[in-house]
């Protein structure tokens, strides 16, 4: 069944395929176009460095209206990321805007890897880290980096 939230979600895989996306993939679920599975790979030059980080994007039909639910499966230590792996972050929340696809929320996740947002935490501990010991919180980021490799 086509609808507008399926020919939007084919238009996304189309363009995240044919793009060169430094660092971010995503796909469709083969049984199911309305879940799909990413990889981030940590940026450069940050704690995340080497990382590959996997998340589950579930969409409902609101979508493009709506954003979808986007969930880390691989444990982070983040200040914006819930220990569930459900993310604090403007554009999945109260900044969100129909023209965003999912390589913009892709590339949206990537960059808050690199600059984190301590005053807005969803994981406390992370963000007091970042803020008042940057040696320990690159420590735990780096278990999480290894973690990734599994």
């Amino acid at each position: 069944m086509s609808t507008p939230c399926r020919r939007r979600l084919m238009r996304d895989f189309k363009r995240l395929q044919g793009e060169s996306n430094s660092g971010i993939s995503g796909a469709p679920c083969p049984d199911n176009i309305m879940v799909w599975n990413a990889v981030i790979f940590g940026p450069a030059d940050t704690p995340f460095e080497d990382g590959t980080f996997k998340l589950v994007l579930t969409f409902d039909e609101s979508y493009p209206n709506k954003p979808p639910t986007v969930k880390f499966a691989s444990r982070m230590f983040h200040p914006n990321v819930y220990a569930n792996g459900e993310l604090c972050l403007d554009i999945l929340q109260n900044r969100w805007s129909p023209t965003y696809d999912v390589a913009a929320i892709l590339t949206s996740i990537q960059s808050l890897l690199h600059d984190p947002n301590p005053t807005s935490p969803a994981h406390v501990e992370a963000a007091n880290l970042y803020r008042e010991n940057r040696k320990e919180y690159t420590r735990r980021v780096r278990e999480t980096v290894e973690e990734s490799w599994e």
